[in-house]
């Protein structure tokens, strides 16, 4: 690249040749003499190193940046005290021992910023933590959270806790006058049914009372939790972490439920476009765990409306939230007691003005009336009931004998999504989908979820194909159509341990084609 330097102006000097080094003499001869001293003057510059190609000083971590600070603020006494806990004098050596053990990762679920597990639990944090007092420590969350806030124009970002894993089993709360377990006492300690995140370690921010005033919990209750939310695949999830799990590793399975096909094929085309229109019109999926909407969400995208259950109340709170967030009419049916003999659920209704939303709690409207709506009230797109999945077979193979052929409500997918096995609504999903086929002819979906050790996966696939043989085998010997059922395809979610893996068996049930 060739420039000409002014006169008494420095010319800059590069590696490349000068003018007339460029210029032949033939050129050079044919200039005007008058232009042969200024030319002389022109020097071949290199383009100066653009700063990409210069190294990035590296961004600090913001939770370092915070911790670092915080640090530096801290007396000098409390440092020393540490210097000398961990048998180190040097402050600085002692500080890059807090910083290098400071968490590094972190997740935004807003307002709440959720740190990973074991976060300063690594000496020397336990020791430092524990010689300060409220005030100094309230100091290091309140730091970290203005360090990871987004600019000025959004909400900052206002709670702090540690992630913890979720126990499958629970304690009893203790009764101090007897110091023997009851059998209740021992049988609640088996399993914790409503995944309660009970390990979450709180730090910063009012989360809400741990207990509720009222079992089941009210509506202020609800109110005086701290509610987070966050957006996958273009769908908001909302839930209340002091008193529902969140599992953020199903995202690969969400979106795989959104492009799924109808047909027999597992062939799928992408779409994550949200649907509120229920171009499906009468087709229905079922989820017989909810959960807070984690694959309900998915199916109803899809334009289909959907049934499903969930024993946490917390969960069918969130839900409601995130269904109405969403744009999607809801209505949360909440029985009074098991009702094994029919469909009996709702009437006396209490809606929100300002949502989408219906919360029943009476008995007296079936399962048909809720699916058709009424003139009051638009028809629902999700229906979820808050009570035991073991109702759920009845409720919906009782509604579609009942409605016939004349609506058409066609089960398409069945989502059992729980873990470590969704083995116990295996059968009731049969069921449900072969009452659905042998009154329309389709074909369903069903999505059972189980963990399977890697080398092992082949062989509960074919176990899973055999269980679902003997059930059609069953159900021939009485005389109605035989439905078939094909493990079509086994998807690997993702790991749950070291060689074990979360896999989804997509079974599909249709009438046998003589």
């Amino acid at each position: 690249m060739c420039v000409c330097i002014p006169e008494g102006a420095e010319p800059v000097l590069g590696a490349g040749p000068t003018f007339s080094d460029i210029l032949t003499q033939n050129q050079a001869a044919i200039l005007a003499p008058d232009m042969q001293p200024e030319l002389m003057r022109v020097r071949s510059i290199q383009p100066r190193p653009s700063d990409m190609s210069r190294p990035r000083k590296k961004k600090e971590n913001p939770i370092h940046t915070a911790v670092g600070s915080w640090l530096d603020s801290l007396p000098p006494s409390i440092v020393d005290i540490i210097a000398q806990h961990t048998g180190c004098n040097d402050y600085n050596r002692t500080r890059q021992q807090l910083l290098d053990h400071a968490p590094k990762r972190w997740v935004v679920y807003e307002p709440m910023v959720l740190l990973p597990s074991g976060s300063f639990t690594t000496e020397p944090w336990p020791a430092l933590l524990n010689s300060l007092n409220s005030t100094q420590k309230d100091a290091l969350w309140t730091a970290i959270l203005q360090e990871l806030s987004p600019p000025s124009n959004k909400p900052p970002l206002t709670h702090l806790a540690i992630n913890e894993g979720i126990p499958l089993h629970l304690s009893p709360t203790p009764n101090p006058s007897d110091t023997t377990p009851t059998h209740e006492e021992e049988e609640e300690t088996q399993e914790n049914l409503l995944r309660s995140p009970t390990g979450l370690h709180l730090l910063h921010g009012d989360f809400g009372p741990a207990h509720p005033s009222s079992q089941p919990p009210s509506e202020s209750d609800f109110q005086a939790a701290l509610w987070v939310s966050t957006k996958q695949n273009g769908i908001y999830q909302t839930w209340a972490p002091r008193h529902t799990m969140f599992s953020r590793g199903n995202i690969k399975e969400k979106a795989r439920l959104l492009s799924f096909p109808t047909t027999s094929t597992t062939s799928t085309t992408s779409t994550t476009t949200i649907n509120n229109n229920n171009k499906h019109g009468n087709k229905l999926a079922i989820d017989l765990y909810a959960g807070i909407g984690y694959f309900t969400f998915s199916l109803a995208a899809r334009g289909l409306r959907v049934l499903c259950w969930e024993l946490n109340p917390w969960s069918v709170e969130g839900l409601r939230r995130g269904a109405v967030r969403n744009g999607w009419v809801v209505k949360v049916v909440s029985p009074r007691a098991p009702l094994p003999n029919n469909l009996h659920t709702a009437t006396t209704a209490t809606t929100a003005s300002d949502d989408t939303s219906t919360t029943t709690s009476t008995v007296g409207m079936d399962l048909r009336k809720i699916l058709t709506g009424d003139e009051q009230e638009e028809a629902p797109q999700i229906i979820v009931f808050l009570e035991d999945n073991k109702h759920a077979r009845q409720r919906i193979t009782t509604a579609l004998l009942s409605l016939g052929t004349k609506m058409e409500m066609e089960v398409v997918h069945i989502s059992c999504g729980f873990l470590p096995s969704s083995r116990a609504v295996w059968r009731d999903a049969w069921e449900i989908a072969a009452a659905s086929c042998q009154l329309h002819g389709q074909g369903t979906w069903l999505h059972l979820h189980e963990n399977v050790a890697e080398d092992d996966v082949e062989r509960r696939k074919s176990e899973v194909q055999g269980l679902f043989s003997r059930w059609a085998s069953e159900q021939a010997s009485q005389g109605e159509k035989r439905c078939d059922a094909r493990v079509q395809h086994v998807e690997l979610v993702k790991t749950f341990a070291p060689g074990v893996w979360h896999c989804v068996f997509d079974v599909f049930v249709c009438i046998t084609k003589v």
